[in-house]
């Protein structure tokens, strides 16, 4: 990477560039959380280069992206007419427009993500859904680098997270990550009933394409564990969030 591309990788993290089974995975994950909501009005709140956006327009709904990033907003409206430059704290779009929300690997690096939730339940539509995926504190790898000494060091860096928050802060001041009561504390208050809150694995796309069905067996071994009390391991949150 760049120096330019390393303080955008540190600040807002790496959109997904390629299509693969990850994604593939999550994206049945949205639908199935979705239920008829996708083929509504759908935001992608935070999408990157648009991958999410072009996927989910297949399924018949309209499906606006919002994108902090210039270049990277840029880069989406080659396969949609409507994406916004915006910040999640302040959505340029009226109350209760949208039936789905979709905020993929973003909160965590916004500058108050209470207040982007704020924003999320304020544009959707009551009995609409939001769907959030967001790094887990209980994950052993911190995959956004790390700061030491003043120098960023991009990639995956072990037991970071497990370290007392101020430390852990320290080194990745960059990005936030959630335990369980950290994402419950940002629905503190508002209007909304969970309908799913649990943790996952990745699909190790890149171990995959390395070690081949080694690879797989692992994926296949991790993700198993979803279903146990162990998925505290895992990476990302998933939680479905509706208004009411």
């Amino acid at each position: 990477m760049t120096e330019r591309d390393m303080e955008k990788a540190a600040l807002r993290g790496e959109p997904s560039y390629v299509w693969r089974d990850g994604q593939q995975r999550r994206l049945d994950m949205i639908v199935k959380a979705a239920e008829k909501r996708v083929g509504g009005m759908i935001l992608e709140n935070g999408c990157g280069v648009g991958m999410y956006v072009e996927k989910l327009s297949a399924f018949g709904g309209r499906v606006i992206g919002l994108e902090y990033d210039f270049d990277r907003a840029a880069d989406a409206k080659v396969n949609s007419d409507e994406i916004f430059n915006a910040a999640g704290e302040f959505i340029p779009l009226p109350a209760s427009t949208f039936d789905l929300i979709l905020s993929h690997e973003v909160i965590e690096h916004v500058q108050d993500d209470r207040a982007a939730i704020r924003e999320m339940i304020r544009v959707i539509k009551p009995g609409g859904r939001i769907v959030i995926f967001c790094p887990n504190r209980g994950y052993p790898y911190e995959t956004h680098g790390i700061f030491w000494k003043g120098k960023y060091y991009f990639g995956n860096k072990l037991f970071v997270n497990y370290l007392p928050r101020v430390l852990r802060d320290k080194l990745a001041p960059h990005v936030r990550v959630y335990s369980r009561s950290d994402m419950q504390n940002l629905f503190d208050g508002l209007n909304v009933k969970f309908i799913e809150r649990t943790v996952i694995f990745g699909a190790y796309d890149n171990i995959i394409a390395r070690f081949g069905s080694l690879g797989k067996i692992l994926r296949a071994v991790l993700q198993f564990l979803e279903a146990t009390p162990l998925k505290g391991l895992g990476l990302s949150h998933f939680w479905v969030v509706e208004k009411v």
